[in-house]
């Protein structure tokens, strides 16, 4: 069964290029499923491990494909232009090389080694996403992707409620998984729905995410994805406020009120159920301890997806007085920053943090470069999105599994790619002010904004 996995997803990618090639009808589909197969691959089995190491205690565990992959190679193989290297992958590249340094070193470098195929996929991901950004209709057919795949999971989330599941996972492995993905869908959705994109499936989706914060009961959740979602509606009405971006806010607002007392009774259940497990341990400053010393006396890592294995080998877990339970004893630090630093040292901390910080500062300069262009609606979704992530990544590790790594790739990749499609735009118009075009034809030139003249993309 596993050699007839690797053949199907392998073979998918011939056929797909080909579909893609033989009818244009085909490319909406091929985004669509751009942004729900990270909710569904796993779920679905449309992965197969070239080489797995499924029982591994580490985040990678082996050489995996998915059809994720293969549709993003080949959007990337059929999508002609524009070309070249879109802006910001250089940062991801530059992590990619801070992972490989690490693997020399590390106690089982073919481990390491996972993590670095993991972030190629990634790199995949992002590539086809910046490939089509400039093109509203494929950014809507993307974001139509996202919200059908945020409704799928509030019906799961809401199944496995009714079935007895206090803190509903949907078809992930864990809420906080889930969660974490929805700021990824929640954000970006909300932003191009203020932009002008006129969907009832889109509107569901920011709904059916606020369904999943709830059902999932995650506290830091909540807090980052109900603080992102108020702060993209504040400053889109900065950028510029229209009536009907008002009516929007005002729909999104009413959503968050009613869904206020739903977060709130999940909170105090899920207070009330730690206050009747209390005790003196402090499971997640013990987790802290115990990389912080790995970090110490290992300042390039201990290799990448290693953490686990040399935290209980070297004695790290004991020291910092961890329990010994399997569940303890497996778990990663719950804190990105510390992970990333404990397992690739000061390179890969440094290149995590750039990465990330590059790109939050290219969405909020595009956001409010241009104030009057509806598209910063859309990239300053993804910044709050890539912001409320980096802020919850102190209280959680979740965000280096490849399901969260490809949504947080998409958000990149609309910053990237809408990134380039302005400077696209903006040395056209040199070349046409060259021309002696006229002022008013100048500003007609931007044809790639998602509402054109102002006028809105009607989405059913």
């Amino acid at each position: 069964m596993r050699f007839i996995a690797i053949a199907a997803v392998l073979l998918s990618f011939p056929l797909l290029m080909q579909l893609l090639r033989s009818d244009p009808r085909w490319r909406k589909w091929a985004y669509f499923g751009l942004g729900l197969l990270p909710f569904t691959v796993a779920a679905w089995n449309l992965d197969a491990g070239l080489v797995n190491w499924a029982t591994w205690a580490g985040f990678a565990k082996g050489y995996v494909l998915t059809l994720e992959d293969t549709l993003a190679l080949a959007i990337i193989m059929t999508h002609p232009r524009p070309k070249g290297a879109p802006p910001l992958i250089g940062w991801l590249y530059l992590f990619m090389v801070t992972v490989s340094l690490s693997i020399p070193g590390a106690t089982m470098p073919m481990a390491a080694s996972f993590y670095v195929f993991q972030l190629a996929r990634v790199a995949l991901v992002f590539a086809a996403v910046a490939k089509i950004a400039g093109d509203p209709k494929a950014l809507m057919w993307l974001g139509l992707g996202l919200a059908s795949a945020m409704t799928l999971e509030a019906g799961v989330c809401l199944y496995q409620r009714f079935h007895g599941a206090f803190r509903a996972a949907g078809t992930m492995s864990h809420p906080n998984q889930l969660g974490m993905m929805a700021h990824f869908v929640v954000l970006p959705l909300l932003g191009m729905i203020l932009s002008g994109y006129r969907s009832k499936i889109m509107m569901l989706g920011i709904a059916s995410g606020l369904v999943v914060i709830v059902l999932g009961a995650s506290r830091a959740t909540m807090g980052f994805l109900g603080t992102g979602m108020v702060l993209t509606m504040l400053l889109s009405l900065r950028r510029g406020a229209t009536p009907k971006k008002m009516q929007m806010v005002g729909l999104a607002a009413a959503a968050l009120v009613v869904a206020t007392p739903f977060l709130l009774h999940s909170v105090g259940q899920r207070l009330a159920q730690q206050l009747e497990s209390q005790s003196d341990y402090d499971e997640r400053a013990a987790f802290e301890r115990a990389a912080k010393m790995m970090w110490a006396e290992h300042p390039l890592g201990v290799g990448a997806t290693n953490y686990v294995l040399v935290a209980n080998t070297q004695g790290y877990s004991a020291r910092a007085g961890v329990v010994w339970n399997s569940g303890s004893r497996a778990a990663n630090v719950h804190n990105t920053y510390l992970l990333t630093a404990a397992e690739l040292g000061w390179p890969g901390i440094i290149a995590y943090v750039l990465m990330l910080a590059t790109s939050i500062v290219a969405g909020w300069r595009w956001s409010f470069a241009s104030r009057r262009d509806p598209r910063g609606d859309i990239t300053l979704g993804c910044t709050v999105a890539l912001m409320m992530m980096a802020l919850h990544s102190q209280y959680e590790w979740i965000t280096v599994t490849y399901e969260v790594q490809y949504t947080i790739a998409i958000a990149m990749g609309i910053i990237s790619g809408l990134t380039r499609q302005r400077k696209l735009e903006q040395r056209q118009a040199r070349e046409l002010r060259r021309a002696g075009l006229s002022q008013a034809e100048l500003e007609s030139v931007g044809s790639g904004q998602p509402v054109g003249a102002g006028q809105p993309v009607p989405v059913s």
